[in-house]
């Protein structure tokens, strides 16, 4: 399975990725519709960008440590210089267009010659900016790059956070404004499980690239403030998942289950506890039940669908869900030794090769397909959302795993 995957890596992800930069205005083209034609005049989000980084970045962290090799990179035609000159690509995009130099913080998105287009600041965007920035800080040792991302974390905890937890979207100038972009489903959330999820992302890999003894105590002590939040206000045991959408309070504003949510952040938050070096019964044991919950009534064998609200079932097969399927159910392989897990993550993986996985020349995933596993036209092959940050973290997973798991032999 591993070397499957590390093929696709290196003759599909990465050469499709590569050839979406922009050498004209820098970054990347933020928009390829379901017919593979490119939109080179499209807006360009700070998600889509530093999640590329963060991409570029952790491949050639993979590429250091051996699990990634030229030969392998050779097959597809790139070389891991290739991809070092995309990586600082996307960060000096990051660093001089997306960053605002006047008010701090990143804009959701700027127009493709580089102007502000919205200038919303949302909380979720500030954390994926650190994880881009701090994988980038790993591969290239610019204290520049670490530095962006500890301005962006002193931005989180000035402007995006109260006693209780963090806030959700602000205005250029960091007023409050409503949060439509992470608000599904009929509700307006003020508070949500996906952004408090990605900013301990994102916290986590600043800690793990941190220097300073002192930030490193700081950031250890909000990763953990932000534990006690899953286990008190997002985890709901009776139910065996996590609410999605809350009030200021914590109140649930729709009785939801989001399954690839669930499944994702079981890992990361076991994945953040390791970086921290402390270990949590109680956080353990959350994972491990909303994996196994998942396992045992969500997933279908071979594919996870989408969420379920009340009791109706959102049926399409969406491509990151797969993807955090796999590395949710390796990660739980890993911690117990189960080869059910083992079993479902493999099914699921032969799922992606047969269905998610777009066989035209030119493409990469289709963002979601059917029950039946037809892709449903229409949706876009590459926006602002879809990037390689699931599909391509998948693949670099596995191998990290799979090298845990042979050293541990």
């Amino acid at each position: 399975m591993t070397n499957e995957m590390k093929s696709h890596l290196c003759t599909v992800i990465l050469p499709f990725w590569l050839k979406r930069e922009d050498d004209t205005y820098g970054g990347f083209t933020g928009y390829m519709d379901y017919d593979l034609h490119d939109d080179p005049k499209a807006v360009k989000g700070s998600i889509l960008n530093s999640r590329i980084l963060w991409f570029f970045s952790s491949v050639l962290k993979s590429v250091s440590e051996g699990r990634i090799t030229e030969e392998d990179l050779k097959a597809g035609g790139v070389s891991s210089d290739q991809i070092r000159e995309a990586a600082d690509q996307a960060y000096f995009f990051l660093r001089d267009v997306i960053y605002d130099k006047t008010n701090g913080g990143l804009f959701w998105s700027v127009t493709y010659d580089g102007k502000p287009y919205d200038t919303t600041k949302h909380t979720y965007n500030q954390g994926f900016g650190i994880y881009g920035l701090a994988a980038y800080y790993e591969i290239s040792g610019k204290k520049e790059a670490l530095n962006i991302a500890e301005k962006l974390y002193q931005t989180i905890e000035t402007h995006c956070c109260d006693k209780d937890g963090y806030g959700e979207a602000y205005a250029c100038d960091f007023s409050p404004a409503s949060n439509e972009k992470l608000s599904e489903n009929g509700v307006m959330a003020e508070r949500t499980m996906n952004t408090l999820l990605h900013v301990y992302e994102g916290y986590a890999k600043l800690l793990e690239a941190e220097d300073s003894t002192d930030m490193k105590e700081k950031i250890s002590g909000r990763l953990e403030f932000m534990l006690d939040i899953f286990l008190k206000k997002i985890y709901n045991p009776a139910k065996h998942r996590q609410e999605v959408f809350f009030d200021k309070d914590y109140n649930s504003l729709i009785d939801l289950h989001s399954y690839g949510h669930d499944i994702e952040t079981a890992w990361l938050i076991r994945w953040g506890m390791e970086v921290l070096g402390k270990e949590s019964k109680p956080v353990a044991d959350m994972a491990k039940d909303l994996t196994e919950d998942i396992l045992n009534n969500c997933f279908d064998g071979a594919s996870l669908p989408t969420e379920k609200e009340k009791d109706k079932v959102k049926e399409n097969r969406v491509w990151w869900v797969q993807a955090e399927t796999v590395n949710g159910f390796l990660y739980e392989y890993l911690s117990s030794g189960e080869k059910k897990y083992l079993e479902a993550a493999s099914a699921c993986w032969n799922y992606i090769k047969n269905n998610s996985i777009d066989k035209r020349k030119g493409s990469e995933w289709f963002w979601e397909l059917d029950k039946d596993g037809n892709p449903i036209p229409g949706r876009p092959i590459v926006e602002e959302w879809k990037c390689p940050y699931h599909n391509g973290r998948m693949v670099l997973l596995a191998l990290e795993l799979y090298d845990r798991k042979t050293m541990a032999k």
